[in-house]
């Protein structure tokens, strides 16, 4: 049965992992997981059968040799008058007692720490905890969900009753405290003092959560605060090694600052820390707050004036002739600049076909390095994705075929299919997808601005050892609902797409004069509840002179 089960163990595993670590960015490889768990808990039921049945065994021979040594003891010398019992002593003590050691010197455990052993090696590592945990905190930020909802469970379009103790608080606001992010440290060593005063049972003490929450709170300033939660701590546990340390610094600092302004001592708040009593701390991204409002669905720019220019329609691809009998329908998404949604694209068994392809491939996903042009793994991208050309499999083929007719552009020097899937608030922060040349202050479309200078990088090798010039336009397929989160937005002109499985969206990223139209600059918004797939086609310049002339101006 070990054995069986050790061999099987491992052929799952070939068969599901051809690549691990950072298990976190994709959803649909840490389904695998939880297969992985349902097996491992049945060869824990399998162990505890196997120390069951050991158990049982010797609490046998207990008994039956607790009445035999009852018999014997009471007349030695008149039991072993009896030549069977003389021979039966013998043999007991030669042979069974030996048979019961070795009984006893077996270990059930073999087969499940084997099994372990095997899974071990594919378990998800400090670096998948640490980035799941920040995952959360991306959501928190970018949703505007309290603590309250998360350690609840209680997260749109869900009925789940998964919960977070007050262990599993802490240890998040562990991993922001060890990230100096204080912000996040403090609403999370909140949350989980909150749940402990409610009386949850837990493993971490109270005066640790102080103690990481008192220094979490001085660091956002908020000294007061500070001082009130030291104190705490300190009637705690008096002899805490830095409690008594950190509030005569923070009274003596307090005081100096009292003095300096001319005010006296005010009390902290009673009031409880919660999402907005302390401010975020800016990041790197200058249209953060944009970007972020247009994934909750606020700030989006669309009016009955600009609905009114948007229409549907059946496309036939200029009278493709695979598009004739079946046209594809094409709705408006955006006007300026126009964006188009692509329905019934991918069908269920084409999506299921290639997330099959892909799914073995996966890999983090990449970023292409402005300055060398080489692939490389960014933060702001979280997800897998894997390659498929049209060799790999007739839908793939299929599916270019598809978007060169639809497009009317050619797929021939177009980079292969990828595939995405978005892991634990998986998300792709605002870029572009064409390589920028320097800022230019005279292109510009309608009077508004294109974007801002801060986004402007210079790049011109990006694409070079391609040899097929720019990324001209950008065909995206939604393979998968996604209950929550998950929109597609272009925070320079306030769109928000939502994911619609088998549909696709598409709009050029150069003018057709080969200009970069900057106001293409848009983002992949955080999962918050589901699994987002897509796959995408990054059309390029060459081979597109005829299909898509130059205009008479830049910006045409």
């Amino acid at each position: 049965m070990r054995k069986s089960l050790f061999f099987m163990s491992w052929a799952l595993l070939c068969c599901c992992w051809t690549t691990h670590a950072e298990i976190f960015t994709s959803i649909g490889q840490m389904t695998d997981l939880i297969y992985t768990e349902k097996e491992l808990v049945q060869s824990l039921r399998d162990y505890i059968k196997a120390e069951e049945s050991k158990l049982a065994a010797v609490k046998s021979w207990a008994s039956k040799l607790d009445a035999l040594t009852r018999v014997s003891t009471s007349d030695p010398e008149g039991y072993l008058a009896h030549p069977v019992n003389a021979y039966k002593l013998m043999k007991r003590l030669n042979t069974e007692w030996s048979e019961l050691e070795s009984l006893v010197l077996q270990n059930p455990s073999d087969g499940f720490i084997s099994n372990m052993s095997i899974h071990r090696q594919y378990f998800p590592d400090e670096e998948d905890e640490t980035g799941a945990a920040k995952a959360l905190m991306r959501l928190q930020d970018t949703y505007q969900l309290d603590s309250e909802t998360f350690s609840r469970g209680k997260l749109p379009g869900t009925h789940s009753s998964a919960m977070l103790t007050v262990d599993d608080c802490f240890d998040m606001g562990k991993t922001a405290y060890n990230d100096a992010d204080y912000y996040h440290a403090v609403l999370w060593m909140q949350q989980s003092l909150r749940q402990l005063d409610a009386g949850e049972e837990a493993v971490v003490s109270k005066s640790d959560i102080l103690d990481y929450l008192s220094y979490s709170v001085y660091q956002m300033g908020d000294l007061p605060r500070a001082i009130e939660l030291t104190r705490r701590l300190v009637a705690i546990d008096p002899s805490h090694q830095r409690a008594g340390g950190n509030l005569r610094y923070f009274e003596r600092l307090m005081f100096k600052q009292l003095n300096e302004l001319n005010q006296a001592y005010q009390p902290s708040s009673e009031e409880p820390i919660q999402l907005g009593t302390y401010s975020r701390p800016k990041d790197h991204l200058p249209e953060r707050e944009a970007y972020e409002a247009l994934c909750r669905g606020e700030g989006v720019q669309m009016n009955e004036r600009r609905r009114s220019h948007l229409f549907c329609r059946y496309q036939d691809g200029n009278r493709n002739p695979r598009l004739l009998l079946k046209p594809i329908m094409e709705e408006d998404e955006w006007d300026s600049p126009h964006i188009v949604r692509y329905l019934e694209v991918l069908s269920h068994e084409e999506i299921e076909k290639i997330k099959e392809l892909a799914k073995p491939r996966l890999a983090r996903a990449t970023v292409r390095d402005p300055k060398t042009g080489v692939l490389t793994t960014a933060n702001y991208r979280v997800s897998k994705s894997a390659w498929l050309e049209g060799e790999d499999d007739p839908v793939i083929a299929r599916v270019n075929q598809r978007i060169e007719d639809i497009t009317g552009l050619t797929v021939d020097t177009a980079e292969l299919l990828q595939v995405a899937n978005y892991g634990v608030g998986g998300q792709y922060e605002p870029h572009y997808d064409f390589s920028r040349r320097p800022f230019d202050s005279n292109l510009k479309v309608d009077g508004n601005r294109l974007a801002t200078f801060l986004n402007y990088k210079d790049e011109p090798d990006a694409f070079k050892r391609l040899g097929t010039g720019n990324r001209v336009a950008t065909f995206l397929n939604y393979m998968s609902d996604v209950k929550a989160g998950g929109a597609t937005v272009f925070p320079d002109f306030g769109a928000a797409i939502w994911p619609r499985k088998g549909t696709a969206v598409f709009w050029y990223n150069l003018f057709k004069s080969g200009e970069g139209d900057y106001r293409t600059r848009h983002a992949a918004c955080p999962v918050l509840v589901g699994s987002k797939w897509v796959s995408n086609k990054w059309l390029h310049e060459r081979g597109q002179e005829f299909r898509r002339p130059c205009g008479l101006t830049e910006v045409d």
